[in-house]
């Protein structure tokens, strides 16, 4: 029950950002198709901190990691485009696992880096803040922090 109240809850804030009366745009990379800032074929580097945890996803395929386990977990997901952003849906260590990617200026508190997205894990029921780049839109900052 309390997945698919945050999925949905995901789902409507991707929804919300609709375009304008004439059409326009109301978040940048949108159009009256979806959000088009990340390519399907992109890959989407994430992560965040307290506790640390990352990954990324190529296509249909997310790998989670953490420290406890840094070569990460593989899953597949389903990639869901609204007007605010991007989701990804899928199942991990048998728990419900959301993540939304949208723009804005985001940073991880830990280093001097400006990340292009924000990123929403949910896990079961934790939820997890953190920020994300890709292979095509990288983060501003130290290549090592």
């Amino acid at each position: 029950m309390v997945r698919g109240i945050c999925l949905a809850a995901a789902i409507a804030s991707l929804a919300a950002c609709q375009a304008g009366p004439d059409g326009g745009e109301n978040v940048p990379g949108t159009s009256p198709e979806g959000f088009t800032g990340i390519a399907e074929d992109e890959t989407i580097i994430f992560g965040g901190t307290e506790p640390f945890w990352g990954g990324e996803v190529q296509g249909t395929q997310l790998t989670y990691s953490t420290p406890e386990n840094p070569d990460g977990t593989q899953i597949a997901v389903e990639r869901f485009v609204g007007q605010g952003g991007i989701s990804f849906s899928g199942t991990l260590f048998e728990e419900g696992f959301d993540m939304t990617v949208t723009p804005g200026e985001c940073s991880d508190g830990m280093s001097d880096r400006t990340y292009p997205y924000t990123v929403t894990v949910i896990v079961g029921e934790t939820q997890l803040n953190g920020c994300a780049h890709t292979d095509q839109q990288p983060f501003e900052g130290p290549e090592t922090p």
